[in-house]
């Protein structure tokens, strides 16, 4: 993906699950683009690679909302934020466990929600009308198999979305949510290889393919960037067309 589209030049930007995958590729875009990233994440290694390529970086469990509040009052005033990190633990509707339950949530729901709170009130202490880009999943629209926490989690970002988008707006704050399919981290690769898992999926996705990272990570930056000024309380299916169906 070209960043010659955008220009972040000056914007202090987070982004939380930003030591792989989707996380990753926005932070590295960003980068490219000009702006100065907040890389949040708990892989120490990884998170030094971004801090070689000009990162900023924060290393905390999203799970433990104790340091997160700690790590985040760190911050300065930011412009963007891309609520990235979030979990999946799998388990069928019947065999849901009240422990993998919570482990998801506090990830991928309270987590981000305790994020997106304090980049907002910084960015409406400074006067920034800024713009938060919340990770969901295909999983939020539709229903997948042994997904029930999982599932649960992303419809509660949509929803979470929402009431943000409501409640900021009138401070310039715009807050959307990207809803991407199955995309092809290291991880979900090898998850995904054995045909039969693939092809059923597959065959779901008019597009015929699974995402790049790169394909969700550039409608991210179009909705950080000032191309997206009138869009808010959105949520963007990324997913070839499987939710069409």
């Amino acid at each position: 993906m070209s960043t010659a589209s955008f220009d972040f030049t000056g914007q202090r930007i987070l982004v939380t699950g930003a030591s792989s995958g989707i996380g990753w590729a926005v932070a590295y875009h960003l980068m490219g683009a000009g702006a100065q990233v907040y890389a949040m994440g708990r892989d120490a290694q990884a998170l030094e690679k971004l801090a070689g390529q000009g990162c900023h970086i924060v290393r905390v469990d999203m799970a433990d909302s104790a340091a997160l509040t700690a790590q985040l009052a760190l911050l300065p005033p930011l412009h963007g934020l891309v609520n990235c990190a979030g979990i999946a633990l799998l388990e069928a509707a019947d065999a849901v466990t009240a422990e993998g339950f919570d482990q998801v949530m506090a990830v991928n729901v309270r987590a981000a929600a305790l994020v997106a709170a304090a980049v907002a009130r910084g960015m409406i202490t400074a006067g920034v009308a800024g713009s938060i880009v919340n990770v969901s999943s295909q999983a939020s629209l539709v229903a997948l198999d042994d997904h029930l926490a999982y599932c649960a989690s992303k419809a509660a970002m949509d929803a979470m979305t929402r009431v943000q988008c409501g409640e900021w707006g009138k401070h310039g704050i715009r807050v959307n949510s990207v809803n991407p399919t199955v995309t092809l981290t290291p991880m979900a690769v090898q998850v995904w290889s054995k045909p039969a898992k693939r092809d059923p999926a597959l065959a779901g996705i008019p597009l015929g393919r699974f995402a790049e990272t790169d394909e969700v990570a550039g409608p991210i930056l179009f909705l950080l960037s000032d191309a997206a000024s009138m869009i808010s309380g959105v949520a963007l299916p990324i997913d070839g067309g499987y939710t069409s169906r």
